[in-house]
């Protein structure tokens, strides 16, 4: 299925339905008076998040979303069926916008969380509800209200403990595919990763964790230049950032490659420039006495912060890496619910 992570689309609720008009005859009750019952509610349009979806492609195509009208009110003071809600399933991590205004109305970070983006019209009263001792017989009912209608914006930020950046080619599927239960779809061109992928990552002590391969950051990112900002919003969300590099003809000095990745994040957003960075230098299996100059100089850029060396084919430094990584995951973790707190 296509990752598709933004849709607009208009919620309409149903309209409330009319109360009814109608006085009771039967065989032994001439006057039995007015019995017109109240009409339904209008169905509601309900946003929920939903850890099975994992894109918004089933909303993507969709001008409008309908709910249904509310029955009209019946004699013997019956009610008139409500109209059916109409739910709109998800992924976890879906924010909500007014398309209009640009307010954000919700932020769906767990599963299960809704929100109402339109809710539906209440239904008529039926004339039963306006007999008095001085209007015995009336004649008149509400009619249902209209229900709400509201153009939104679906936007998708991944939720992830931690996010996997760096330069298109350098590894980062190959990375997630062997740390995790990923299985991206590598290939052999310069945008070898055109969505993100997500992997789940058990720790050492059985606490599992959320790994965010993300895709197309290049120099020129924030403007849009390859597949640009659309994909460094899902980074806003993790906790801290694997940043990966390699050494190669077509970029000759990874600590240059880390200095333009920053500054695209730094100009995207602030918070962003903020988060740590596991620096690591991927395949390492490869090199030989010709990069010793640039891995000594990258190790010196990466002095007092974590660096790591590795391989994604042979696995070498990897578990090295995952354990850091699995323990940093946990201390996150453990100031956001301190923070919570």
């Amino acid at each position: 299925m296509k990752f598709v992570d933004e849709a607009i689309v208009t919620a309409r609720a149903g309209k409330g339905g009319p109360g009814a008009v109608s006085f009771l005859h039967e065989k032994y009750m001439p006057l039995g008076g007015p019995d017109g019952g109240d009409g339904g509610r209008g169905g509601s349009v309900v946003i929920i998040a939903d850890e099975n979806v994992g894109t918004l492609y089933d909303v993507r195509f969709k001008r409008e979303i309908q709910a249904d009208d509310g029955g009209k009110g019946m004699n013997k003071n019956m009610f008139g069926r409500a109209g059916e809600d109409v739910l709109v399933r998800v992924p976890v991590g879906t924010m909500i916008y007014d398309a209009r205004s640009s307010e954000l109305l919700a932020d769906l970070t767990t599963h299960l969380q809704e929100y109402t983006v339109a809710k539906g019209g209440r239904g008529g009263q039926g004339n039963a509800r306006f007999k008095s001792s001085r209007r015995q017989a009336p004649q008149f009912a509400q009619p249902g209200e209209d229900g709400e209608s509201r153009r939104i914006k679906l936007s998708l930020k991944l939720l992830a403990d931690v996010g996997i950046i760096g330069f298109p080619s350098v590894g980062k599927s190959t990375l997630i595919s062997v740390i995790s239960n990923a299985r991206p779809k590598i290939a052999e061109y310069h945008f070898t990763t055109l969505v993100p992928n997500l992997g789940i990552v058990e720790g050492a002590d059985f606490r599992s964790y959320v790994v965010a391969d993300i895709p197309g950051i290049i120099e020129g990112a924030h403007k849009g230049t390859g597949l640009g900002h659309r994909f460094l919003r899902h980074v806003e969300r993790t906790k801290f950032l694997i940043h990966m590099v390699e050494i190669t003809p077509a970029r000759p000095s990874p600590v240059e490659d880390i200095a333009v990745l920053d500054r695209e994040l730094a100009l995207f957003s602030d918070e962003l420039a903020k988060k740590e960075q596991i620096i690591v230098l991927n395949k390492c299996d490869i090199y030989g006495p010709e990069e010793e100059e640039l891995r000594r100089e990258l190790r010196g850029f990466a002095a007092g912060r974590p660096y790591f060396e590795i391989s994604g084919v042979t696995r070498s430094g990897l578990k090295e890496l995952m354990n850091f990584v699995g323990l940093k995951v946990v201390e996150y973790r453990g100031k956001e619910a301190g923070q919570a707190s």
